[in-house]
């Protein structure tokens, strides 16, 4: 069996290892182990020195040290009450409007995605804060859910993004860019929920209650009270934005100003602290062996030359860049009903990232990758919230288990077609991602 046969043969294997339950991290290890072991003739020496090098290479790397720092951040921000700060101020000024306190949802979760980078903290966080408040005023169990789902995704899309992270180290390109070209798009997002939070009221005008207008005053006031998610964000974005630090230590400046903010609010002591550093650590341990895994596993596929014939039989076939790019995104649909986004990203940007670079989109390669990264973002995190196994989904019912899940599912089905308009829009007009990046 040639190399080429024994990276295609890995596809099946590797998909009924996931299908079995087995971790996708040990999956993509062991599908590595093997591939490594038969494309070098059953000699183990090279598959050691290969696991030496992998590993060190991998845990040594000044690039990902970026993701336990904003992993911190959103831990500081998650125990220290900043969430709830975010949604007082949203519901303060949107709460009197029909629908307004799943439009606060949303707004508070946008505005935690900024500190926080991770869909299903944001998910889990702001469920704690808006469920109450949502049942308070007679809001459907299904419709708070699936907001509180569709609202989470958001956490990963607007910046800063731990996978946003793993992409640029995958394509080998600028952190910093790819978070100012995802910025458009997670604004689009947010209120194209907002926009879908009103339709599905007027439809089902019992899905919602509503609650009486706070004075002005009181609303300004309740703003005021998030001056700390404001000024981190500024100043870590900001900062990375104008050059006064790199991504890794704007990450950095990010988790000691939230843990600072903490501090000085009083929500910080020796037992959330103790809470975010272990919740850091198993995280960032999560992450690193997936990481560790594709490493091994697209290292076999790069020595069995699978990303290369796919490239060239793709370009081959002479179809159009426009119709390949919808066949993935379509893929990226089906398959993030199935798999979490970091394991998507990790296992398909390799194969699929050779192939759309070799076509001809009109944009350079950097604006090419770019584009493709926060459209492959965007897709990932849709199916955070498909049925059947959307994560988001899960997390949200396991916190409230009076919803049945199958209301939640009809409910999330408006959001998903939010986002499917949105993906449309960003691939028909490129320029509104690639819009704020330096020409």
């Amino acid at each position: 069996m040639t190399n080429l046969e024994l990276g295609f043969w890995s596809f099946p294997v590797l998909l009924l290892m996931i299908f079995l339950r087995a971790p996708i991290g040990l999956a993509m290890l062991l599908c590595g182990f093997g591939g490594w072991y038969f494309a070098m003739g059953g000699n183990p020496t090279p598959l050691l020195a290969k696991l030496k090098s992998e590993t060190y290479t991998t845990f040594s790397s000044y690039s990902l040290s970026i993701i336990p720092m904003f992993l911190l951040m959103g831990q500081f921000a998650t125990l220290s009450g900043m969430s709830s700060a975010l949604f007082k101020a949203a519901e303060s000024f949107l709460g009197h409007r029909r629908g307004g306190v799943a439009m606060a949802a949303v707004g508070a979760c946008a505005g935690f995605g900024a500190i926080c980078g991770s869909s299903l903290a944001t998910a889990a966080t702001m469920s704690k804060v808006a469920l109450p408040e949502l049942r308070r005023y007679g809001y459907s169990g299904g419709f708070s859910t699936a907001t509180l789902a569709a609202g989470g995704t958001l956490g990963i899309l607007i910046p800063p993004s731990v996978i946003l992270v793993i992409y640029a180290i995958l394509t080998e390109q600028n952190i910093a860019k790819l978070f100012l070209a995802a910025f458009i798009p997670g604004i689009l997002a947010a209120l194209g929920y907002i926009v879908t939070i009103s339709i599905y009221v007027r439809l089902n005008p019992n899905s919602a209650g509503t609650r009486p207008a706070v004075p002005m005053a009181d609303r300004f006031k309740a703003l005021a009270n998030t001056w700390p998610v404001l000024v981190i964000f500024f100043v870590v974005v900001g900062g990375i934005y104008l050059g006064w630090f790199t991504p890794t230590e704007g990450s950095a400046i990010g988790a000691a100003g939230t843990g600072l903010a903490a501090l000085l609010s009083g929500s910080l002591n020796w037992s959330v602290l103790r809470e975010s550093l272990l919740g850091t650590a198993k995280t960032t341990g999560m992450i690193f062996f997936i990481v560790l895994g594709a490493g091994f596993y697209n290292g076999f596929l790069a020595l069995s030359g699978v990303p290369q014939f796919m490239a060239d039989w793709v370009v081959g076939q002479g179809y159009s860049p426009w119709l390949v790019l919808t066949i993935i995104l379509v893929f990226y649909l089906i398959f993030g009903c199935l798999m979490d986004s970091l394991s998507m990203i990790l296992l398909t940007v390799p194969i699929f990232f050779p192939v759309i670079s070799a076509m001809d989109f009109g944009m350079s390669t950097e604006h090419l990758a770019i584009w493709f990264g926060i459209l492959v973002l965007i897709v990932v995190e849709v199916g955070l919230i498909t049925p059947p196994v959307g994560m988001n989904l899960f997390i949200i019912n396991s916190m409230d288990r009076e919803t049945p899940m199958t209301e939640t599912y009809k409910a999330v089905m408006y959001f998903v077609g939010s986002d499917i308009v949105r993906v449309i829009i960003l691939v028909m007009f490129p320029a509104i991602t690639l819009f704020l990046l330096p020409s």
